[in-house]
């Protein structure tokens, strides 16, 4: 390299552009503040989807594990379907609770850095 300096290059000059408030948006109603509202709930309806669906999918199978030979299995004298009734299932909804409200919290803070809150 010889003695040149160097030069920056910029993609666009933002000279007098717009800057976007996205709060008084959200306040006020607008296209934009209805666009950022409308992919909050979008991003909450998609988490309760997803963990309704793993909910569904891990209670689903009780049935069949029931059907199979573990399901005649006892422990303790107490066989093995009431067990998994009565000691996984409350934990597991509590859990998918848990996760839900730590995600939507998360969901909710992105929303409001974006919002400037």
């Amino acid at each position: 390299m010889s003695g040149r300096q160097r030069e920056r290059v910029v993609l666009a000059e933002r000279r007098g552009a717009r800057v976007v408030r996205t709060r008084v948006e959200v306040e006020e109603q607008t296209e934009v503040g209805a666009a950022l509202i409308g992919g909050l709930i979008r991003a909450q309806f998609g988490l309760a989807v997803r963990l309704a669906l793993v909910t569904v999918a891990a209670l689903g199978a009780l049935p069949l594990v029931f059907s199979s030979p573990v399901g005649t299995a006892a422990v303790f004298g107490v066989r093995v379907p009431w067990l998994l009734l009565g000691l996984l299932v409350y934990p597991l909804l509590y859990g998918v609770g848990r996760v839900y409200v730590r995600l939507s919290e998360r969901n909710e803070l992105d929303f409001g850095e974006l919002t400037g809150d």
